[in-house]
């Protein structure tokens, strides 16, 4: 008899990460902190600036999801300087850019979760997320299985974006 299972095996280094204790480290300020290329691509960083740093999400809603975060850790959008905030939106443009060149979407969400509640996973530091769409991206994994197929491998996908930076 068939299984009825759905295998999502990524999944649990993102619940795990849900359990750190406080104080346990950031992701983002980890990427930020990489200062060599092997550090950079352990961490995902496609680049940084004086104010930002820019990463492929390890846990993506689908391929090429980027995050735009500031390299300071401050959780409100309130807590950012004015060359934080500008710096914030020329990266997610410069971002928005290169998977266009890339990956040729047809469209991107854009979006900051402000708060747990609101579904920010790293709540004390803000970021902004980057999702390239394409039409009919939505398929039946998602809708009736409540799983994401992402079609190429992180690795791949960094190479790729490095390429044409």
């Amino acid at each position: 008899m068939a299984s009825d299972s759905l295998h999502a095996p990524w999944r649990m280094p993102y619940i795990r990460s849900l359990e750190k204790p406080a104080g346990s480290g950031c992701f983002l300020c980890d990427a930020a902190a990489a200062k060599n290329d092997e550090e950079k691509r352990q961490r995902l960083v496609l680049w940084s600036t004086e104010w930002c740093v820019v990463v492929i999400n390890q846990f993506p809603y689908t391929n090429g999801h980027l995050l735009v975060s500031p390299k300071a850790h401050k959780a409100e959008l309130g807590e950012l300087g004015d060359e934080e905030l500008l710096d914030l939106q020329k990266q997610t443009v410069r971002a928005i850019e290169l998977l266009k060149r890339v990956q040729s979407p047809q469209g991107f969400n854009l979006g900051v979760n402000l708060g747990r509640c609101a579904g920010a996973g790293v709540p004390g530091h803000l970021h902004q997320h980057i999702v390239p769409r394409w039409g009919g991206d939505v398929n039946f994994m998602s809708v009736v299985g409540d799983v994401r197929i992402i079609p190429q491998a992180m690795s791949a996908l960094y190479e790729e974006l490095m390429r044409n930076l």
